[in-house]
């Protein structure tokens, strides 16, 4: 078990909500070093909702953010990316005009990155070596899961301290929900912390070191991936089994 000084994400006793809506119920999570962190659940059960705390799109009504032992519970979005924070937001919101390396560059855009921008590129390109090859072709000419992959690759050039990443899988094939998933697996083998949200629990299971699973807002179950691949609640409501 990793110390409590690895930990890099911790979310503590959070409410959670939109105008007078409350969505999200006394959620407490963390994320440490090296690790891939699954947080799943159906549509409504709060995960993007947490993901916007975390990123500061939103603030908490009750408890406490820390990103690497700072609370940064009202900080700005672009101040959480300067922190390290990086966001891979639901449907990739690429530049679908620009080539595929210009939509990568955009990530290396803090001044700090600047003179690191051509090696962490080549980073980039080892990591994702499909993405290399379509570098200089529009980015929207891309199947859904390379397009993936391409924003999985602007975020690294930030060169993060921790990847956020919001339901990669939707729209995705079955082929290229595996291809995506194994891709952020070695994101995480490489050292890059990542907090995943997404509703095919299944995948995440396979590739994560640890599940949160939501419903309603709140908490039910927690715990090493593999342990809970088993559990019967999750092989019942989730699995089908």
């Amino acid at each position: 078990m990793n110390s409590v000084d690895e930990v890099v994400l911790k979310v503590e006793g959070v409410d959670l909500g939109y105008s007078t809506l409350q969505v999200v119920f006394d959620v407490s999570l963390e994320v440490r070093k090296k690790e891939l962190v699954g947080l799943v659940g159906g549509n409504g059960s709060g995960k993007s909702t947490i993901l916007r705390a975390v990123s500061g799109m939103i603030k908490p009504w009750k408890g406490r953010i820390l990103f690497k032992g700072e609370e940064i519970s009202g900080l700005e979005p672009h101040q959480m990316a300067e922190r390290g924070l990086a966001h891979v937001p639901m449907g990739r919101q690429l530049f679908p005009n620009l080539t595929v390396k210009d939509n990568i560059l955009l990530g290396s855009y803090l001044p700090r990155l600047r003179a690191n921008r051509e090696r962490n590129l080549e980073k980039v390109f080892s990591l994702f070596p499909d993405v290399k090859k379509f570098a200089q072709t529009e980015a929207g000419a891309l199947s859904g899961g390379q397009q993936q992959m391409v924003a999985i690759g602007r975020a690294l050039m930030l060169e993060p301290d921790l990847l956020i990443m919001d339901e990669p899988s939707l729209g995705l094939s079955p082929l290229y929900v595996k291809q995506v998933m194994q891709a952020i697996r070695q994101v995480a083998d490489l050292g890059f912390p990542v907090l995943l949200v997404e509703q095919n629990i299944k995948q995440v299971l396979q590739f994560s070191d640890r599940t949160y699973v939501l419903e309603n807002g709140r908490l039910v179950l927690q715990g090493p991936s593999s342990e809970l691949e088993g559990h019967p609640m999750i092989r019942k409501a989730y699995l089908g089994l």
